[in-house]
């Protein structure tokens, strides 16, 4: 993909996409944004990535350490197989070139939650590189407001977690927990493709469904297993690029697009002052809402890259290739034929199979659970997925997310809620009953099947005849109104109206009581 810097930005897409204009974040109609992130993912294993020590979430401090975590003299990494299959899957999932090669390097720092006063990661060789992500970007504030936009992934590289450093004020002091050391992570490097916040979070948010399908990351980011660091600079149409910040740690969606647009008005108004942007590492406060400095950008040299002497270059191979020869130590092509459904795809097939809009398809896509319960309500009765969708979207996830449960948990089985939708699509309730049969089942537990409810509480709609008979019955009670009507006076026609509608208990359609009664009253 190219992006062109005019006065629209040009996107050329990946076959599920068509060419679209995306018009950019304009600054000040002169300032031109330029983001790219870089996603470290923590990857789904029972171990971490060079030891056999526990990975599990939420240990007490200091429990899940082991000799080689901890730095013990002559302790030595053995790679995770398990990390190197999620690695592998994902690449191929974000359409990136897996190298039968790969080596690994010690990248030098000194912190107290480092022991060996290095991380193993992977700089030159990578595991995976030149891939590419798709996503959907919704932004109310954008012309058009939902449009498609690609983004390139530079490399995905396996590496080691660093531990926890917690700072204490009050006695002045660091405790450090190592738990987090060693646990493995992807590391996804995107090309600074990216022009506002809302586009940083549409990237962010689908790479999480991409890796929670495949089940390579839980993607939960108050538990740290996704974490995002945006590389962020802005430049004037038709110049360089401007010099970058970099933003570290922002470990939610809304913290993602704060400090990005934050940062971006900073840089502006740095250079709008005549004043110079500094490469520089920066943190966001979520109380101030803003950015701080942390310290110097490190340059690549302070880091000191070396060669891993402890472990060898990892070895792949692709038997899907013809004279394929098995040198290496994991198959590629085994990893890929397990490969799961990805978003897109399940986007694209929902709209294909069922006629639903994108808008939908979004939102159903954005929850396993919900796409299984509206695939499971859509397998018996020829059931129409329009109204599917508003009952299910509009109705149902509204009560279920005032109950603060999840769609996997909903009270309303797929079963309940389907027969729902054959009583409403009949005609044999109205919109209003339905909402009352999925308020008995969900709030107050009501254990009876749908039909057993509207035919205890008597809410079946009214027939044509019986609206007849009760529209007959409001104008003989109301007879001085009607001969206002009938000498000209129209506007009390809405009294007459509300007598109907109850007297009729909400059990009729409401556009049939109107025709009805206008008929009648209009009758010499």
């Amino acid at each position: 993909m190219r992006i062109v810097h005019r006065k629209l930005f040009t996107v050329k897409t990946s076959k599920f996409y068509s060419t679209v204009n995306i018009k950019p974040a304009l600054y000040r109609n002169v300032w031109r944004p330029v983001i790219g992130l870089e996603v470290h993912a923590q990857i789904l294993s029972a171990s971490k990535l060079f030891s056999r020590v526990c990975a599990k979430y939420g240990a007490p401090p200091n429990t899940q350490v082991g000799i080689f975590e901890a730095a013990h003299p002559g302790t030595l990494p053995v790679l995770n197989k398990r990390c190197v299959e999620a690695a592998i899957n994902t690449a191929l999932a974000l359409q990136a070139q897996v190298n039968k090669v790969s080596r690994f390097d010690r990248k030098h720092y000194f912190y107290p939650d480092l022991p060996a006063g290095y991380q193993i990661t992977q700089k030159d060789c990578p595991i995976a590189s030149n891939g590419r992500i798709n996503f959907i970007v919704s932004n109310p504030a954008s012309n058009p407001k939902i449009y498609h936009h690609s983004v390139r992934l530079v490399q995905l590289q396996l590496e080691e977690d660093s531990g926890k450093s917690i700072h204490d004020a009050e006695f002045n002091r660091v405790l450090v927990d190592l738990n987090r050391a060693g646990l493995p992570l992807m590391e996804l490097v995107f090309a600074p493709e990216l022009h506002d916040g809302e586009e940083a979070a549409a990237l962010v948010k689908e790479l999480s469904l991409i890796l929670s399908k495949l089940g390579t990351c839980s993607c939960k980011m108050e538990e740290g297993a996704l974490r995002v660091d945006a590389n962020i600079s802005v430049h004037k149409e038709s110049e360089p690029l401007g010099e970058r910040t970099e933003v570290k740690n922002l470990n939610s969606i809304r913290s993602l697009v704060r400090a990005i647009n934050y940062e971006i008005e900073r840089q502006v108004d740095i250079l709008e002052g005549s004043g110079m942007v500094v490469n520089e590492t920066r943190r966001f406060d979520n109380v101030s809402g803003k950015t701080i400095k942390m310290r110097d950008k490190d340059t690549i040299h302070d880091y000191r890259f070396m060669p891993e002497p402890n472990l060898p270059p990892l070895w792949l191979y692709d038997s899907s290739e013809p004279n394929y020869i098995p040198s290496g130590s994991l198959d590629i092509n085994v990893v890929r034929k397990d490969m799961k459904e990805l978003p897109e795809e399940t986007r694209q097939r929902l709209m294909k199979e069922y006629g639903i809009s994108l808008e939908n398809a979004m939102i159903l896509v954005n929850d396993n659970s919900l796409t299984k319960y509206f695939t499971a309500v859509m397998a018996q009765n020829q059931r129409q997925a329009r109204l599917v969708c508003n009952l299910l979207l509009n109705n149902l996830l509204g009560i279920i997310n005032s109950l603060d449960i999840s769609i996997e948990n909903c009270p309303m089985a797929a079963s309940s809620f389907g027969e729902v939708v054959d009583l409403l699509q009949n005609g044999l309730i109205l919109h209003a009953i339905a909402l009352k049969i999925i308020h008995a089942v969900c709030v107050d537990g009501d254990s009876r099947t749908p039909t057993e409810i509207v035919l205890a509480n008597n809410w079946s709609k009214f027939s044509d005849e019986l609206i007849d008979g009760i529209i007959e019955q409001v104008i003989k009670n109301n007879f001085a109104v009607v001969e206002k009507y009938r000498r000209g006076k129209k506007k009390v026609f809405k009294t007459l109206m509300g007598k109907a509608v109850a007297a009729t208990e909400s059990r009729a359609d409401m556009q049939k009581v109107n025709d009805i009664l206008k008929n009648k009253l209009d009758e010499e």
